[in-house]
């Protein structure tokens, strides 16, 4: 076995109350392709950080093999001090290298080498980094976040070049199908300690929940070991006589060891508050263009959305999403061509730039901007405090100033103050950059259940996969075209044409190739959206069952209408709507469950 490139051994770090990591461990080794795992705050980037050399911990070792060279990417590079972005790449390199490398790499990622980087875009400046990274070819590479803020083609790239680099990678990314497709192995940090299983991320969380699982019915052994033996103490024969000084031990050890059980941190529970429903008709497009400096952004789409529906738009940064979105919801008038938008809409967005943020606001002036203690979500009035939790921030961070948090702590907040507002078009962009994997989830729940209609804009193709009903992609000059289906469906009907998107250059022909990625669209299979949809539906029907109950159980009462004639209607009418959507649910269920099993037996 060869010797490791990096090794972590009983890593001890806090910053004051409880522990960040306690004895963590981190084995780097030759070839290795290995993710870094956890909830937001876990302690990932500061592990990583110290596996970099960045951060002196309290107490532990850190082995770094002689010669092996290791670069790792910050989620926010800092660039000062070069005149261009070649120069600050360039100054990546170790002597020797070949400078060359820097040029094709900032090319590939269409990055202006002569660009200053002061006047650099987020994104730009991602791949700058990225570059500054990857063009010594380093033995570790150590990327914390390298998807944020890239565009698809971007992503792609950066997974090609990853696929057929040959050293040792350690991940950290939100981005699911980023890290299925690169990981051969996981560390998961949890409650300040790590476990690794040598199994990539595809395979993680369906082991992750069973050790949860197995650790909640030992939590519940131990609850009724120490029931029996406090029984004992109380109530014992012997125990009355004479103490068993041996048993008292034993039962102030499971006491001790109950105390000291750190639990699961609590789920983020995402609920958007909710207006009444808009019309059929939400937005309607007809033969809209939109041109700048007569460059094409918008030319002649014609698209129709209806309530309820899911439209995810996509394309490499620069193409004109959010110009479009800004047609699409009437912000912005089109140069020709009509935008009808249908009765009663109420919008709330959720935008991507968080420096709308004020930075001095306390975090309850931010969520409520400015307005009363109570918050007004999905029929129910609340505290801002209780609102708050459901974002996992406690009380006590109420008057915290936003520029205090984390990222991932500004990426709930923005989700927060967006839930908060009453809607029934939701316009997301790019809701997922900073939020955990177990966040994700919940995001992803809520906008399951929500009623009404949503715009995403995303980089995240599993995000895109599991939201969305229709995918609207840039085809070029201007042309965007609708495709059925998540964002594997487009790919699937667009083909090698997608390569059209790729960063310029020409040069990724030259690059070893990425592994085979899973094809979730091969005949005699079920898609990635179908096997979501078969898994989730179940859930689904019986939310429905449950919701169609109470309100026959409601309407079985005598007195209802003649007490309140006009919510008896309401009542009867949501009714039929409940039936409506539990009999298309069933239906799509038995469908799908038909079809899995002739493909099984075929």
């Amino acid at each position: 076995m060869a010797p490791p490139l990096i090794q972590l051994n009983e890593i001890d770090l806090s910053f004051g109350g409880t522990p960040l990591l306690e004895g963590a461990e981190l084995l780097v080794s030759p070839g290795d392709r290995l993710c870094l795992v956890g909830r937001n705050g876990s302690g990932k980037s500061t592990l990583m950080k110290i596996a970099a050399g960045m951060i002196e911990p309290d107490a532990g070792e850190r082995f770094v093999q002689p010669g092996a060279t290791v670069r790792y990417l910050p989620q926010e590079p800092d660039m000062t001090g070069h005149e261009t972005v070649l120069a600050y790449v360039e100054a990546g390199l170790a002597p020797g290298d070949d400078l060359h490398i820097a040029a094709r790499l900032l090319e590939q990622l269409s990055v202006d080498p002569a660009a200053e980087p002061a006047n650099l875009s987020g994104g730009e400046a991602r791949r700058a980094a990225l570059a500054r990274t990857l063009a010594p070819k380093p033995d570790v590479v150590l990327l914390d976040e390298p998807t944020n803020h890239l565009d698809l083609p971007a992503i792609e790239w950066l997974e090609s070049w990853l696929g057929g680099y040959r050293g040792a990678l350690v991940l950290i990314s939100h981005d699911r199908r980023f890290l299925e497709n690169l990981s051969q192995t996981t560390v998961w940090i949890d409650r300040g300690k790590t476990r690794r299983i040598e199994i990539g991320f595809s395979g993680f969380e369906e082991w992750r929940d069973e050790q949860l699982a197995q650790e909640e019915r030992d939590q519940q052994k131990l609850d009724r070991k120490i029931g029996r033996e406090e029984d004992w103490l109380r109530y014992g024969v012997t125990a009355r006589r004479k103490r068993n000084t041996r048993r008292l031990a034993e039962l102030q050890a499971l006491r001790q060891a109950r105390r000291e059980y750190r639990g699961v941190q609590g789920q983020a529970t995402f609920s958007a508050a909710e207006a009444e429903k808009s019309g059929n008709l939400v937005i309607e497009a007809k033969n809209v263009s939109k041109a700048f400096d007569d460059t094409p952004i918008v030319r002649d789409l014609s698209l129709k959305l209806r309530r309820g529906d899911r439209l995810g738009i996509i394309g490499p940064n620069g193409t004109g999403k959010t110009t479009l979105v800004k047609l699409l919801t009437g912000e912005l008038p089109p140069d020709s061509g009509t935008i009808r938008l249908g009765a009663n809409l109420a919008m709330a967005t959720l935008e991507q730039d968080r420096a709308q943020l004020d930075p001095d606001a306390s975090l309850k002036d931010a969520i409520t901007r400015g307005g009363s203690d109570m918050i007004d979500v999905g029929g129910q009035t609340k505290h801002v405090a209780a609102y708050m939790k459901d974002f996992l921030f406690t009380p006590e961070q109420m008057g915290t100033p936003v520029r205090a948090l984390s990222g991932g702590e500004r990426a709930r907040l923005m989700i927060a103050r967006a839930m908060a507002t009453p809607s029934n078009l939701l316009v997301l962009d790019e809701p997922t950059n900073d939020l955990d994997l177990d966040t994700l989830d919940v995001l992803q729940d809520m906008l399951g259940s929500y009623e009404g209609t949503v715009l995403l804009i995303s980089h995240d193709r599993d995000f895109l996969d599991r939201i969305v009903g229709s995918v609207l992609a840039p085809e070029g000059g201007g042309v965007w075209r609708e495709y059925a289906g998540g964002y594997s469906d487009m790919l699937a009907q667009r083909g090698a044409e997608l390569g059209k998107d790729k960063p310029k250059g020409g040069k990724q022909k030259s690059q070893p190739k990425a592994k085979p990625k899973r094809d979730t669209n091969n005949r005699g299979r079920l898609s990635f959206k179908q096997k979501h949809a078969l898994e989730t539906l179940p859930g689904e029907i019986e939310r429905l069952r449950t919701q169609a109950r109470k309100l026959e159980e409601r309407l079985a009462d005598p007195d209802f209408y003649s007490r309140d004639p006009e919510g008896f209607e309401r009542a009867t009418t949501r009714l039929g709507e409940i039936h409506k959507a539990l009999s298309e649910a069933e239906d799509r269920w038995l469908e799908l469950e038909m079809l899995r099993e002739q493909l099984e037996n075929s």
